[in-house]
């Protein structure tokens, strides 16, 4: 009964990335989410508890619009540096604390900011300090605290729950 949640979540996303919903694929895409369902650690932070499922469906859909929103930006900000014939760069190393609790949450905030271009975490401690290059030192630390408060606010949306 534990794993119906997270089968439950895995058959969408199924659905999503597949995008048929013909008999034989929904029947295939319940047996591969029972299938992964069953791999899950039983203790892991992946399970989500049945009733939080339309709360965490909502907050991943708006994390995504969130996460594609911040590479589109990045996107611009580094092509402008690029195709500037001063090339700007102010390149260097912040710190962003994730102000996650979860370990899950402090990977996926890591995850989203390297997807931006322009911007790379390359190490966390394990007080879930974001140490980040980025080729504009000052755009990043001036915008990267309401950045990360966004994302932070939707991931323990997500994952932090009792």
């Amino acid at each position: 009964m534990r794993i119906i949640p997270s089968a439950i979540v895995l058959f969408f996303i199924y659905l999503a990335l597949t995008g048929n919903v013909q008999p034989a694929n929904l029947v295939l895409g319940a047996l591969v989410a029972l299938g992964i369902s069953l791999l899950i650690p039983r203790n892991g932070p992946a399970q989500v508890p049945f009733s939080r499922i339309p709360r965490f469906l909502w907050a991943a859909l708006r994390y995504v619009f969130v996460v594609i929103w911040d590479v589109v930006l990045g996107g611009l900000m580094t092509a402008r540096i690029v195709l500037s014939p001063k090339m700007p760069l102010k390149p260097g190393i912040i710190a962003i604390p994730s102000g996650s609790k979860t370990e899950l949450g402090t990977a996926m905030s890591a995850h989203a900011i390297t997807l931006s271009p322009g911007e790379l975490v390359i190490e966390m401690d394990s007080d879930g300090m974001m140490y980040t290059h980025c080729l504009d030192v000052d755009a990043t630390a001036a915008e990267s605290a309401n950045a990360q408060a966004k994302r932070q606010a939707l991931l323990s949306s997500m994952f932090e729950f009792e």
